[in-house]
């Protein structure tokens, strides 16, 4: 068959993170699930183990003929005392990372994703005045460390969904809700942060690649013929969307939550590439008594792919088709772009395959329209524990037996790996991505 291929050296990768994959972790999320927060009931536990034996996963990346893996650092692991670094974990970080290079899978490497240790949560995480000085101190340590193994760095992952998750739904430590404020305060504290950091490792490192993840989810009018139904999306855009992005361009934030938030002159320009995690689409309907939603009432459309249910949360539409329309928006930086996380949740892996399908239709899409799109980045590579929801939501291209630790190779991730394999796709990936879910 006629293979539509992608460019040479475009990455081929799987997502993941520390506190979900490597075990027994000691940040605020393992205080927040020991005070009984995870709606399962679940333990994240052993989680997948990674602590001592990624390198048999990574191996399984190699498998699936991947060039590259997104990981992280835990915090918590390399700082655990204020000021006091732990050089053995740092050494793990080393052997890991040199295990990747070893298989000539190129590692990106994100700095923050969600978690860090007690004490920095204690002072009030980055709503605290000294934030931006601690979080600079301990990437300057990370990247002075690994460096040498490392020069493609993430700052920051979904800054948006940290801020929302944890300060206006309650979802995630500190567990407040409806707190506009501090949830503002929060991402214009991790703007900061990120663009600290961001000066840092190129300090250490000048040819360093460095940014931010964002998530974007798609909001789109229940009727598009009705002004209300558009103003009301575009508002959720703007809030749930539009701040990193904005700060990112113009070292500012909205006219009517600057006096808020602060001087961000700082943070313009501190991107080298745009990462993109992108999962899903709402439509939004305007109502007058969601006010706390900016008057508008998120919908699924009737019949939309779904994947999963959390236990008390719908995620959306799933909706690769996203990536076209989130790599256009962005486009206009200028930057490479990366899709640093795209999946679903799937545990019988009947919609994954159609995900992974779409996925590399709408990437060729855009690189037809020009956009310098480099990499994806599938969530995920093992089924991992998922936050507050526990393991009720199994993402992995490998099914994981969490009493074993056995794994299991999905349909979906043979797929992938014959995407990988070819750097491109055939007539039978672009028949499932075609197929109606």
């Amino acid at each position: 068959m006629a293979i539509t291929a992608f460019p040479e050296q475009f990455r081929w990768g799987a997502a993941t993170a520390a506190h979900q994959y490597e075990g027994f972790t000691k940040n605020q999320w393992s205080r927040w699930e020991a005070q009984g927060h995870i709606k399962s009931g679940d333990s994240s536990g052993a989680a997948c183990n990674w602590w001592n034996i990624a390198e048999e996963d990574f191996q399984r990346a190699k498998d699936l003929h991947l060039n590259a893996l997104r990981i992280s650092l835990e915090w918590s692991r390399i700082e655990p005392i204020q000021g006091q670094w732990d050089d053995a974990a740092l050494r793990r970080y080393r052997s890991m990372l040199e295990a990747l290079r070893n298989l000539q899978i190129e590692p990106l490497v994100t700095l923050h994703h969600f978690t860090h240790p007690i004490w920095f949560e204690d002072m009030g995480g980055f709503l605290s005045p000294k934030a931006t000085e601690y979080f600079e101190r301990y990437v300057t340590k990370a990247v002075e460390t690994l460096g040498d193994l490392c020069d493609f760095w993430i700052t920051m992952n979904e800054p948006n969904v940290y801020a929302v998750f944890g300060y206006l739904i309650g979802d995630f430590p500190p567990g407040r809700q409806g707190d506009i404020r501090s949830t503002l305060l929060a991402q214009a504290g991790m703007a900061r942060a990120h663009a600290a950091a961001y000066r840092a490792i190129h300090r250490i490192q000048p040819s360093a690649k460095v940014s931010w993840a964002q998530h974007i989810n798609i909001f789109d009018p229940a009727n598009q013929s009705s002004p209300l139904d558009r103003w009301s999306s575009r508002q959720q855009d703007l809030s749930f969307n539009g701040f990193f992005l904005r700060a990112i361009e113009t070292g500012s934030a909205e006219w009517y939550i600057r006096p808020f938030v602060g001087d961000m002159s700082m943070v313009k320009q501190t991107a080298d590439y745009i990462g993109l995690n992108i999962y899903a689409r709402n439509t939004v309907r305007f109502n007058l008594s969601s006010a706390g939603e900016l008057f508008g009432k998120r919908e699924t459309p009737a019949g939309a792919p779904l994947g999963d249910p959390g236990i008390s949360a719908n995620y959306g539409e799933i909706y690769p088709q996203g990536i076209l329309r989130a790599a256009q928006r962005v486009a206009r930086f200028r930057l490479p772009i990366y899709i640093t996380e795209n999946g679903v949740a799937d545990r019988a892996d009947r919609l994954r395959p159609w995900v992974i399908a779409q996925a590399v239709c709408a990437m060729h899409d855009a690189l037809e329209e020009g956009i310098d799109l480099r990499g994806y980045y599938h969530w995920s590579l093992v089924d991992n524990f998922e936050w507050a929801e526990g393991w009720t939501m199994r993402f992995g291209l490998y099914a994981l037996d969490t009493e074993t630790q056995g794994r299991t190779l999905r349909p979906s991730g043979e797929l992938y790996a014959e995407i990988a394999r070819m750097n491109g796709y055939d007539e039978k990936i672009h028949g499932i991505a075609r197929h109606k879910m």
